[in-house]
């Protein structure tokens, strides 16, 4: 209960300085929310189309087959299609697609996960009607690629590794997870500026606290030495003491006997004669 109140309160307090602090708090979030509409301009939407091909043995390799392709599967054909795919990957088959006119960008690959040789051509751009038709020509180019290999090798018609488009070019699908990135972190941004910016303002604007002066001390004074004038020397001690001590011994007078008196007035007289 504790924890969860102190956590109330918390928030409690977060939304009271931000209700305080609208005039910095509301501009911060004005601009983040330019900066949002910003990156939805500037980051176009992107398309990609996919075809997949494979590569088939020779008719000449199938006739043991009775020409069926696919129970003729070789494991170097598999090196053959990754082969194939690096060619496509490098500049001077970019150059030569882009002269067929393919626009954006493009890669060549095995397929994932593939028991066979399958090859997965992709493109990607920000029309998605030359998205696909790109895809298009990068299908075609990879069989022409594909054959000019075996022609400078001087293979023959039917000992020549053949192309077939197993899943033929895709309509462009809207590629928006990069977009989205760049829009969550951008008001991430501007919130967390905003935020600072408030808070910020609300300590520039309180009070500073002054120091509390110390509490005085709680101990009991002690106490003052009393000057040397006042104290006595051991001598006049004892004489007081003594003076005290004979006032004791003597009874006082109304104690005393009236014979003793005639006597003590006698004897003043008795010294005369």
């Amino acid at each position: 209960m504790g924890r969860e109140g102190k956590n109330t309160m918390d928030l409690a307090e977060i939304f009271r300085v931000m209700r305080r602090r609208w005039y910095v708090l509301l501009p911060g979030l004005l601009l983040t929310a330019a900066l949002g509409a910003a990156v939805l301009l500037l980051v176009p939407v992107k398309y990609q189309s996919q075809s997949t091909v494979v590569l088939l043995n020779s008719q000449k390799a199938t006739a043991a087959y009775d020409g069926n392709p696919f129970l003729s599967t070789q494991t170097s054909l598999t090196g053959m299609a990754d082969s194939l795919a690096r060619n496509l990957d490098s500049d001077a088959s970019i150059k030569d697609v882009k002269a067929q006119g393919l626009t954006g960008t493009y890669q060549a690959k095995l397929a994932d996960n593939a028991q066979g040789p399958l090859m997965w051509l992709t493109v990607t751009g920000t029309d998605k009607a030359a998205v696909r038709k790109s895809d298009r020509i990068l299908t075609a180019y990879a069989a022409t690629r594909l054959k000019q290999f075996q022609t400078q090798q001087s293979v023959s018609p039917r000992a020549m590794i053949r192309m077939m488009t197993i899943v033929p070019p895709q309509n462009a699908v809207a590629q928006t997870k990069t977009r989205l990135e760049y829009l969550i972190m951008a008001c991430l941004l501007g919130f967390a500026l905003s935020m600072v910016a408030t808070f910020f303002a609300e300590a520039r604007k309180r009070p500073r606290s002054r120091p509390q002066p110390d509490a005085p001390d709680a101990r009991p004074a002690e106490p003052e030495a009393q000057p040397a004038t006042g104290r006595r020397t051991a001598g006049e001690l004892e004489e007081l003491v003594e003076e005290q001590t004979v006032a004791l011994r003597q009874a006082p007078r109304w104690s005393r006997s009236a014979d003793a008196e005639p006597a003590a007035a006698e004897s003043p007289a008795h010294r005369s004669v």
